[in-house]
């Protein structure tokens, strides 16, 4: 397979990559040009992934960003196209929040203004005097891992602090010792101001006019997330007329910038730093060829945007339960004939305890197989299902009968079960169809529904014989003595035609898996 590295990124990560792949490394070439050629692209923020580019990769199986914003990437393109989308969120955290801290502090005590003025021959101490940082109330739009980071140093440095994130837990506010809010609130309260939102549809132009006008008179701004959560005109217009004393800005929302921001006596202003020390590029560069040697190797992609993400506690959990969950998602849909309207999937036991988004996600991707005219994988099977109207139905329960953990997908009406089993986490089927039963997971399976009585499985044994397939395994179970059984078989190899239409002669239903 063949990887683009399109900018650079930390010799560590590069060589982790030409270890494994066919590599190179092209800054130049026209990107519409060449990208079909490659497997995995690996950017930074330069290169401006669109859905037409991610059309032209029709060999594209995973797109690496070097860094933490996909913003330059068509997420939702490579997603219809089954394409993972990884990228690097913790590399640049301590980066990004000690530049934070830095602009916090240059912006208070005006130091790059005082530095210019002594550089061009101006003593100037009374026009550069700043603001103590201490006792003073910073707001944190966006409590997430820089954030919190950026918080944690505030309040070392006796600050109050006040924060608005809907997505984290009030647990986790008290743990830092930081006070939530609402974002009108944060607006209110705050003498300096921060930001950590993602951008998004509803977060672009989050600074504009209208919340600029709920600020207090004199506040302060800082920016080192995105340049489009910033309205500029309406910054530039509070900083002239003095509602905003002064803002610190590293992003713009159309970079390179020359605007007016550049020239305003009451901002600091770096070229999009936050990110750009030795150790977060190093580590960008490792982590993001980490995940584009996982996705090109077929396994979990921990820092995937476009697949649910798995920590490394979750993982260390579900990650035997994510083959079993496809394979019992593609039983299910065999059994059910490969139409349905509703797939379920249930969770039980320890399982039941973790973010199992990623069992549902394996477990679609395993129903769709040999199902669609497109590709399925663990990045568009959501999509796929939605596009075709079925409905996706999760469960948790903490109780589990007879196994510490417990997986069950149903297609419609057919549900079957699995479970790990051994140090090896060896896949067991033990539900099919109505019937418990125990059987390891095999590529080529037989089940037989008959009547139970006497002789059934010895015909079996002898049809499988003379068509020189091997039984591997057999598992047997009923309802009730001379009710119905069910025969599960795991085989050696392909079943022909011919036995195939022996093996339904005699029996309720049968069913060939592989």
């Amino acid at each position: 397979m063949k990887i683009l590295v399109r900018e650079p990124i930390a010799d560590a990560g590069l060589a982790l990559l030409q270890s494994r792949f066919d590599v190179e490394v092209d800054e130049r070439s026209p990107l519409e040009d060449v990208i079909g050629k490659y497997d995995a692209i690996v950017i930074r923020s330069a290169t401006k992934l669109t859905a037409g580019l991610i059309a032209k990769g029709t060999k594209l199986r995973v797109i690496g960003r070097a860094g933490v914003g996909v913003d330059n990437v068509d997420v939702d393109a490579a997603t219809r196209m089954g394409i993972v989308v990884a990228n690097a969120p913790g590399a640049n955290v301590v980066s990004a929040s000690e530049h934070t801290i830095g602009l916090l502090l240059a912006l208070a005590r005006n130091i790059p203004q005082a530095h210019a003025a002594l550089r061009e021959g101006r003593w100037e101490r009374s026009r550069w005097g700043g603001v103590e940082l201490a006792d003073k109330v910073l707001g944190v739009l966006g409590f997430g891992r820089i954030g919190r980071q950026v918080a944690r140093r505030a309040l070392a440095l006796e600050m109050k602090v006040v924060a608005y994130d809907p997505f984290v837990s009030a647990e986790r506010f008290r743990e830092l010792g930081v006070e939530p809010a609402t974002f009108g609130e944060v607006l209110e309260r705050a003498e300096f101001l921060t930001l950590h939102l993602p951008l998004t549809d509803d977060t672009r132009n989050a600074i504009d006019a209208d919340t600029i006008a709920h600020m207090r008179d004199g506040v302060r701004i800082v920016n080192a997330a995105r340049g489009e959560l910033v309205d500029e005109n309406a910054l530039i217009e509070a900083l002239e007329s003095g509602k905003v004393a002064g803002a610190a800005i590293d992003v713009f929302a159309s970079e390179p910038y020359s605007g007016p921001l550049l020239h305003a006596p009451n901002v600091v202003v770096t070229p999009h730093l936050a990110a750009s020390t030795e150790e977060a590029q190093d580590r960008a560069g490792v982590v993001v060829a980490e995940q584009v040697v996982a996705a090109l190797d077929g396994l979990v992609v921990t820092n995937a945007v476009n697949i649910p993400s798995v920590g490394a506690e979750d993982l260390e959990v579900l990650g035997p339960f994510v083959p079993l969950a496809a394979k019992l998602g593609k039983l299910a849909m065999e059994l059910a004939g490969g139409d349905t309207r509703r797939i379920g999937i249930e969770v039980y036991g320890e399982l039941a305890e973790h973010d199992t988004r990623l069992l549902t996600v394996a477990a679609l991707n395993g129903a769709f197989q040999g199902h669609t005219e497109h590709p399925v994988n663990y990045v568009n099977a959501p999509i796929v299902a939605a596009d075709r109207g079925i409905e996706v139905v999760e469960e948790k329960r903490r109780a589990a009968q007879d196994y510490t953990n417990l997986v069950a997908v149903t297609a419609d009406r057919v549900r079957v079960a699995g479970t790990t089993i051994g140090q090896e986490s060896r896949h067991f089927l033990v539900h099919a169809l109505g019937f418990a039963l125990e059987m390891e997971f095999s590529p080529r399976m037989a089940l037989l529904k008959y009547d139970d009585v006497p002789g059934v499985i010895g015909r079996v044994g002898t049809l499988f014989g003379e068509a020189g397939v091997n039984i591997a395994n057999m598992s047997v179970s009923r309802d009730r003595a001379g009710g119905k059984a069910l025969m599960g078989l795991a085989i050696d190899s392909a079943v022909p035609l011919e036995l195939r239409a022996q093996l339904s002669e005699g029996m309720d239903d049968a069913y060939v898996i592989g």
